[in-house]
């Protein structure tokens, strides 16, 4: 009887858990640890965006999430939001797909953990059309090669 009520309640949680571990393991996002403070992490991501200017990429602002906590009298690790993109490629695509400005232009995030270890996440290139653009019924943007490219190099100039 015992042993019935253990495994009734015991697949659902492997089942959650391997649901969730499989969730977690094709989110999406990548992180990459900094070697750098929060305040330098966020400075080198946004110098890397600046220096594709040329390009069309822009810094268009931060959200920082810790400051609006303490300005409540919440305490909260580092979390801030650079919200960048590059408006010759997306402007177009918004002109005709407005809610698509919803999800973008892309963010990423730079945090400190309980361990104080400062890390970037973003969204991968691959997401940001995979499943953000078919979101809005749009394809796949044939610029996802060189955005990955791009992000990955705003990364690790941010955090190597």
């Amino acid at each position: 009887m015992i042993r019935r009520l253990v495994i009734r309640l015991a697949l659902p949680l492997i089942s959650f858990a391997f649901v969730n571990a499989a969730f977690a393991a094709d989110n999406g996002l990548i992180t990459v640890q900094s070697h750098y403070s929060v305040k330098e992490t966020i400075a080198r991501f946004e110098a890397a965006v600046r220096a594709k200017e040329s390009l069309g990429f822009i810094v268009f602002t931060e959200i920082n999430h810790a400051a609006a906590a303490a300005k409540f009298g919440l305490k909260m690790r580092p979390r801030t939001v650079i919200i960048f993109g590059n408006p010759k490629l997306g402007t177009p695509v918004m002109v005709n797909t407005p809610m698509l400005a919803i999800d973008v232009p892309p963010k990423a995030l730079v945090w400190e953990d309980d361990q104080n270890k400062v890390w970037l996440t973003y969204n991968s290139a691959d997401y940001l059309g995979d499943v953000i653009y078919a979101r809005h019924g749009l394809p796949n943007p044939p610029s996802t090669p060189k955005l990955a490219a791009g992000l990955k190099t705003f990364a690790a100039y941010a955090t190597q």
